[in-house]
């Protein structure tokens, strides 16, 4: 026999479900994607990011092959991005933040603060050694040039000095022979030349032989005044007239001076 079944009160109610309670219970639904690393995000950023590499990592493809194209934005862009990925401006394409931001956002300051450094001091370094510039070598380029051209200019042929006549030569060659070999003054050198008895050269001549002539006159006293000591004994005085006397040496006063105070060196 079957039991008839039981019927509901009809003024019993169903209990009302809370729906807050529901919600707690129920366990988060997983969003799409994976959530993006933010120290991986940085660093791409800042020694990548010329070449959109953070932009790809992010999964903005388009922009990244944009900034790959124009090498960043001419630097305007790279720094932008690494600005925005610093301060979490920059999300992920699926808007999630970035991953342990808070966790190593000092960290990643650090970095790039350091590498900004080395690349400013690099840059200075390299300003101090570079070679100087197109308008700092004009006035040397100039001075070559004009250097160049003066060697190329016809040289202008110096004046040539006036041949000495053949009895000028001769009339040295003389004087040469009468002042180092029989120790003659200047001018018994210069009479002996244009002696009618010696050797009858020219005034002029004889004046050019006797002005050139490689001779020590104070030595061919001091010479004569020992030959007239040695050989004739005579005294310092006889000897200084015989140097100076116009029919004997003919030596200057000067000259026979020297000649007797050194005569018993």
């Amino acid at each position: 026999m079957k039991k008839e079944e039981a019927k509901k009160p009809e003024n019993q109610k169903e209990p009302k479900v809370n729906n807050s309670e529901t919600s707690q219970n129920t366990p988060p639904v997983a969003t799409s994607g994976t959530q993006k690393d933010f120290m991986a995000a940085a660093m791409l950023s800042l020694f990548l990011g010329w070449f959109g590499i953070d932009r790809f990592y992010l999964g903005y493809v388009g922009s990244g092959i944009l900034k790959l194209i124009t090498f960043g934005g001419c630097g305007l862009w790279y720094l932008i991005d690494l600005i925005l990925i610093l301060t979490g401006s920059l999300k992920s394409v699926d808007k999630q933040d970035l991953k342990d931001r808070q966790k190593n956002i000092k960290l990643a300051l650090i970095i790039t603060a350091v590498v900004f450094g080395i690349g400013l001091l690099m840059s200075i370094v390299s300003s101090a050694t570079r070679p100087p510039t197109t308008s700092n070598t004009q006035p040397q380029q100039q001075v070559q040039k004009t250097e160049e051209a003066k060697k190329d200019e016809p040289k202008k042929e110096e004046p040539k000095q006036p041949e000495v006549p053949t009895e000028y030569k001769s009339a040295l060659s003389k004087a040469t022979s009468y002042a180092n070999n029989q120790h003659m003054s200047k001018l018994a050198v210069y009479d002996q030349l244009t002696s009618e008895y010696g050797e009858k050269f020219s005034a002029a001549a004889a004046q050019y032989a006797v002005d050139n002539v490689k001779a020590d006159w104070n030595a061919n006293a001091l010479v004569k005044a020992k030959s007239y000591q040695s050989i004739q004994n005579m005294s310092p005085e006889a000897i200084r007239d015989q140097l100076t006397s116009q029919y004997g040496e003919k030596f200057t006063p000067a000259e026979a001076d020297y000649a007797i105070q050194n005569l018993n060196n």
